[in-house]
């Protein structure tokens, strides 16, 4: 299996939609212009590829300074424990250097993942929940 990784190259909504039904990840695909939405308005979003394939996505809000919000790490189940995710995120801190701090919220499944590919726990956080 040969993955091809693409920075903010276009991807289609269906495509995203798939992945995060395949994935596991609670997001609002039954809202396609929503899920159009989330694309046009991050500024980066990097995918995986199995040849025509999405397999994986990660997409992001970032100054490219200070902090980077990585909003979505997806990949699709038959392709998880093959290091696709940790991938993704490799190349995300690649691209937002050193001096940018990268962060997320975990769903409650994927809490013990993100200290396995470089991530800390931190308790100094809050949120304002969405409504729908």
């Amino acid at each position: 299996m040969e993955i091809v990784y693409k920075y903010n190259e276009p991807v289609k909504t269906e495509d995203v939609i798939q992945v995060f039904r395949n994935s596991g990840i609670t997001r609002p695909i039954g809202q396609k212009e929503r899920i159009q939405k989330m694309l046009d308005h991050a500024n980066l979003i990097l995918t995986a590829w199995d040849h025509n394939r999405l397999v994986g996505i990660a997409r992001a809000l970032t100054d490219f300074s200070y902090c980077c919000y990585l909003s979505d790490l997806a990949v699709d189940q038959d392709y998880q424990k093959s290091g696709i995710g940790k991938e993704l995120i490799e190349r995300i801190r690649e691209i937002i250097g050193e001096e940018v701090a990268l962060i997320l919220l975990s769903a409650p499944s994927a809490m013990d993942y993100y200290p396995k590919v470089g991530f800390d726990k931190v308790d100094n956080g809050f949120i304002i929940r969405r409504k729908r």
